[in-house]
């Protein structure tokens, strides 16, 4: 759509009149809306909506208009051209949050692998003879990692992971809450995490 100069309200836009351009876009909303939904394509008009840009627009145009020099220019095709921005911002935010998202989900499984290994070895620990743990480097620093923990810590992991037992149990048999016992434990295979990660004592 390109406006012809004779266009009064045009001119009007073109002098920098804020009134007049949002006249303008008002006049205009149905093929500006036409033009951001097919530039939006199916993928991101699932998560934005064509009349959200329309308005992120229409407030750029109007805090812009008096900075622009529209001489000579197609008022309509300026906020095309503004539209074509934000949805490049868009899709930028959007491909963001996947990049975050994915690193997120890999970074958990990761963590859920370190995990589900050191409650392997901590069971090891905790039911084997220690004498018997000299052959296997690792869980030796676990076991020595184990004794530096308080007693309650390692009292709550053993009945969790060597007994089995849920935590609403075990909070009953502590006299505690099942949030405190799951905050208590998720700190003591965090901690030794942490001592196993640590240097080697020498």
């Amino acid at each position: 759509m390109t406006e012809t100069d004779d266009n009064p309200l045009v001119a009007r836009v073109r002098r920098g009149d804020v009134a007049a351009l949002g006249q303008f876009i008002d006049e205009r909303r149905h093929a500006l809306t036409a033009y951001i939904q097919r530039k939006l394509g199916p993928a991101l008009r699932r998560k934005i909506e064509p009349e959200d840009v329309l308005q992120e627009v229409s407030v750029s145009a109007v805090a812009a208009l008096k900075r622009v020099d529209l001489t000579g220019h197609d008022p309509f095709g300026w906020l095309c051209q503004l539209a074509d921005r934000r949805i490049v911002d868009a899709h930028r935010h959007f491909a963001s949050q996947k990049r975050a998202a994915d690193r997120e989900v890999a970074l958990d499984a990761q963590q859920q692998t370190s995990r589900a290994q050191l409650i392997n070895m901590l069971v090891v620990s905790m039911t084997t003879p220690s004498q018997q743990l000299s052959r296997q480097g690792r869980e030796l620093r676990l076991h020595a990692a184990l004794a530096k923990l308080p007693d309650e810590q390692r009292e709550l992991l053993r009945m969790r992971y060597v007994e089995g037992l849920p935590t609403k149990e075990i909070a009953e048999r502590v006299g505690k809450g099942d949030g405190a016992v799951r905050v208590t434990l998720s700190r003591a295979v965090r901690r030794l995490q942490e001592l196993l990660e640590g240097p080697v004592a020498g």
